[in-house]
C-alpha cells in the first residue's frame, strides 16, 4: 500500500517533453508485458513517485508542483500513449486527489494530499456497481449515520487500482440522496475481490471491493452530506473523463506511430505499404484525429485553468471525440498490420483492446451522445 519516500533525485514530470522521456524510460518498452501479466512492478510505482508523477497539478504546499490542467492532459496523453493501464491508475488517483483538495475539510486535506501526491498512498474512487455503471443514478451502496459515524455496506466493482489502493473515494446512498466518503483500505469490512481477464487495460489492477458493515468516523464524509449527488460527483467524474480524453488522443498517436514504422518496413510487391493510396488515407485521417482530439482536450483544459463552467460540457465533447476516434483508429491499425495486428508481436492488438475500454469508462459514448445533445437544445432554447 505505501512505498518508501521519494528521493526526488529523477528528473521530475512538470510537462510534455519530461512526460514523454519518463514513459520511455520506464513504460514503453514494457507496455505489452504489462499487459500479458495483468500487473505492474514495484519499480514503476517508486519511478512514478520520484519523478512526482501521481498529482503534479496539486499546490506545492500540498506536495505537488502546480502544473497546470493543459499541461496535466498533456502528461496523461504521453502516459497513454505508452501504456493505457497506467494511465487508468493516474486518472482514479487524479480524480480522488482532486476532489480532496477541492471539497476537503483542512483536516482530510492536511491528512491525505501529502501522502497521494507523494505517491505513498494510491487511491481509487468507486462509483460503479452491478447495477449501476453510467448511469449513477442507481447506486445502491448504502450509508447510515451513527453515534460514532457512519456504516457502509454494498458493493463496487470494476474499481481501477482496487487491488493496491490505500484510500477509497466511496460514493453512497443516504437515504434520498448519496454521499462521498473516504475510506482507508485497512477499515474494517473492507473486502477486495481481484478482476482479471478484463478486455482491455489488463494491468490497471481492477477488483471488486466489498463493503460489509465498514465502520468510518464522523471525519470520513468528504464534502456535506447532500452535496455529493450533484457538484461533488460531477466535478469528480469531469476529472476522470478529462484524463481519458487525453489518454484517448495518446492511444491514436501511438496507432499512428506504429502505422507509420509498420508501412514503411512492409513491402508489396515493390512497393513499400505505405506508398499505396488507401494507406495514406488512413494515415491522413489518424493525424487529423490526434490534431483535433488534442486541441478539445486543451481547450477543456484551459477552461478548467481559468475556473470556467463550461469545462464541464467542453469536456464530455474532448472525451466522446477521443474515444471513439481512439476505437476506430485502432481498428484500423489492426487491419493495416494484417495478421500480425491480431498477436502478440506487435503493440496493436493492445491498442485496439484498451481502446474499446475508453468509449465505456468514465461514461459511456452513449450517454455522452445525449448529454452533449441536451446541452445543444437548452442553448437554442429561446
Amino acid at each position: 500500500m505505501t512505498i518508501s519516500l521519494p528521493r526526488r533525485s529523477a528528473e521530475q514530470v512538470l510537462d510534455r517533453a519530461s512526460a514523454r522521456r519518463f514513459v520511455a524510460g520506464h513504460i514503453a518498452g514494457s507496455a505489452d508485458a504489462f499487459d500479458r501479466r495483468g500487473d505492474l512492478p514495484e519499480s514503476l510505482f517508486e519511478a512514478m513517485a520520484e519523478a512526482g508523477l501521481w498529482a503534479p497539478f496539486l499546490s506545492a504546499d500540498q506536495g505537488g508542483a502546480g502544473v497546470s490542467y493543459a499541461t496535466l492532459g498533456s502528461i496523461h496523453e504521453e502516459v497513454g500513449r505508452g501504456c493505457s493501464s497506467v494511465r487508468s491508475l493516474l486518472t482514479v488517483h487524479t480524480m480522488v486527489s482532486f476532489a480532496i483538495s477541492r471539497w476537503g475539510s483542512q483536516e482530510q486535506r492536511q491528512r491525505w494530499l501529502p501522502e497521494l501526491a507523494s505517491g505513498r498512498v494510491q487511491a481509487a474512487i468507486c462509483v460503479s456497481e452491478y447495477e449501476a455503471g453510467s448511469d449513477t443514478g442507481r447506486i445502491g451502496t448504502t450509508a447510515r449515520r451513527t453515534d460514532r459515524g457512519w456504516v457502509l455496506d454494498g458493493t463496487k466493482t470494476w474499481i481501477t487500482a482496487g487491488r493496491r489502493a490505500g484510500l477509497f473515494l466511496v460514493f453512497a446512498r443516504t437515504g434520498s440522496t448519496i454521499a462521498a466518503f473516504l475510506v482507508p483500505r485497512d477499515t474494517s469490512g473492507v473486502e477486495i475481490t481481484p478482476i482479471d481477464g478484463i478486455l482491455g487495460t489488463r494491468a490497471s489492477l481492477l477488483a471488486t471491493v466489498g463493503l460489509r458493515d465498514a465502520e468510518l468516523g464522523p471525519e470520513a464524509l468528504l464534502g456535506p452530506e447532500n452535496f455529493a449527488a450533484g457538484m461533488l460527483l460531477a466535478g469528480t467524474l469531469d476529472m476522470g473523463r478529462f484524463s481519458v480524453a487525453a489518454g484517448s488522443v495518446g492511444i491514436v498517436q501511438a496507432c499512428l506511430d506504429a502505422c507509420a514504422a509498420y508501412t514503411t518496413g512492409r513491402m508489396v510487391g515493390d512497393s513499400r505499404l505505405r506508398d499505396l493510396q488507401l494507406i495514406r488515407a488512413k494515415m491522413a485521417d489518424m493525424v487529423t484525429d490526434v490534431t483535433a482530439g488534442r486541441l478539445l482536450y486543451e481547450h477543456a483544459g484551459r477552461l478548467k485553468d481559468s475556473g470556467n463552467a463550461e469545462t464541464i460540457m467542453a469536456t464530455w465533447i474532448a472525451k466522446y471525440f477521443a474515444s471513439t476516434a481512439a476505437a476506430r483508429h485502432a481498428a484500423e491499425a489492426v487491419q493495416i498490420h494484417g495478421a500480425h495486428g491480431c498477436g502478440p508481436e506487435y503493440p496493436v492488438a493492445r491498442y485496439f483492446r484498451d481502446a474499446k475500454i475508453m468509449e465505456i469508462i468514465e461514461g459511456s459514448s452513449e450517454i455522452q451522445r445525449l448529454t452533449i445533445a441536451e446541452a445543444a437544445y437548452r442553448r437554442s432554447e429561446p
